[in-house]
């Protein structure tokens, strides 16, 4: 039975994923835990509960839910829908306390833009150890006494979750197209959803081959900035199934400008509702949509002690510290995605935002205010 509802969340999880999708919170056993066993946290997203849960399978520990509203960790943590209030809260309430001797609890990595360590340990005794980015390394984690290596630390976008965010985009379009279509357009219901599905599959199938493409600011190409972002990658996949859509229709004999006009208009709505914001997409940029995009990371190297909070949660790895000179740098700043995970944690504040015209916004506001769906700080907690 176990397999079978496992499957059931797995599939159901993976095919709405954009959507809520919560379990009940508190805590559960994993193995047979004792008082020295670890304690694990996670968002009550039902699919990632499932993940942890198998990825923990074979160990001994307590992995409490908290209530991040049915979302998964870091889009909960960064739009103020897993928040220190729901981290204290399952701590205290859960009666994990009266469960185990000790006083650590291990939250996912990807928490630190919205879970502030200083804050739980002030209100809870509680001290918070940052796991690594994918459950599937917590076993490794552990055995390396809570160590954890730059792989462990940086999120990617293989091939197993880039067929995941297909399928996520796919099996809800299609089927609403394929409703509306039954209506509108009975004879396209079928070519309609395979439309669909081939598009889905070809954006996030070839992302290795057009990824250095994708910048923030546009891709400059000698004298000529290309924004494959925001509406250049769009413009050459239309141009791609226009050329396709053309020699079928050729060789079947239908080709009309009506034929052209109906499917080329499909198309470009199609291409543009999946990609719309195509680096958001993905978990190695920023979203092309969200205000953040164009801040940069600065470090007042005066203020910085090395505490190394910055290298622990940074997703992207940007960071390096100087253990001697008790120092960070960024040698890789290049490749930030403007998560404020860095930000959140530095307990001296020497990490901040600013803004394309020189304007800094402090530490404070990024620890107070999240991002709505529309990608402006405008969520306080």
């Amino acid at each position: 039975m176990s397999f079978f509802y496992d499957a059931l969340v797995e599939t159901v999880g993976t095919l709405f994923r954009f959507a809520p999708f919560p379990q009940k919170t508190g805590w559960v056993k994993i193995g047979n835990p004792d008082e020295n066993s670890p304690v694990f946290l996670t968002c009550n997203f039902r699919l990632t509960v499932s993940r942890v849960k198998r990825a923990l399978k074979g160990m001994d520990g307590y992995l409490l839910i908290a209530n991040s509203r049915g979302i998964n960790v870091w889009c909960a943590a960064t739009g103020g829908l897993l928040t220190n209030h729901d981290v204290i809260s399952v701590l205290k309430t859960s009666g994990i306390e009266k469960m185990v001797n000790h006083r650590r609890v291990i939250l996912p990595q990807l928490a630190a833009t919205g879970i502030e360590t200083q804050v739980i340990q002030k209100k809870t005794d509680w001290k918070v150890l940052w796991g690594p980015v994918y459950a599937k390394e917590i076993p490794e984690f552990i055995l390396k006494n809570f160590h954890k290596t730059s792989q462990m630390r940086q999120v990617s976008f293989p091939f197993s979750q880039r067929l995941e965010m297909a399928l996520a985009w796919a099996f809800p379009m299609s089927a609403a197209a394929a409703a509306l279509a039954f209506f509108l357009w009975k004879n396209a219901v079928v070519p309609l959803v395979l439309l669909i599905w081939v598009i889905a599959f070809l954006i996030f199938g070839t992302f290795p081959i057009y990824r250095r493409f994708l910048h923030p600011e546009g891709k400059r190409i000698g004298f000529i900035i290309f924004d494959f972002g925001r509406g250049g990658f769009q413009l050459l996949l239309l141009a791609f199934f226009l050329l396709g859509l053309s020699v079928y229709a050729y060789y079947w004999g239908e080709l009309t400008g009506a034929f052209l006009l109906r499917w080329g208009v499909a198309s470009l709505i199609v291409i543009l509702t999946i990609s719309l914001d195509l680096m958001g997409s993905t978990p190695v940029f920023k979203s092309g949509l969200h205000e953040d995009r164009l801040l940069k990371i600065t470090l007042d190297r005066e203020k910085c002690l090395g505490a190394a909070f910055c290298e622990t949660v940074c997703p992207m790895n940007c960071f390096e510290i100087d253990f001697l000179k008790r120092k960070a740098s960024m040698p890789r700043a290049e490749k930030c995605v403007q998560c404020g995970a860095c930000i959140v944690q530095c307990p001296f504040d020497a990490l901040y935002f600013r803004s394309p015209n020189n304007e800094m916004i402090p530490p404070e506001a990024i620890r107070r205010f999240k991002l709505n769906l529309m990608g402006k700080r405008l969520v306080k907690v």
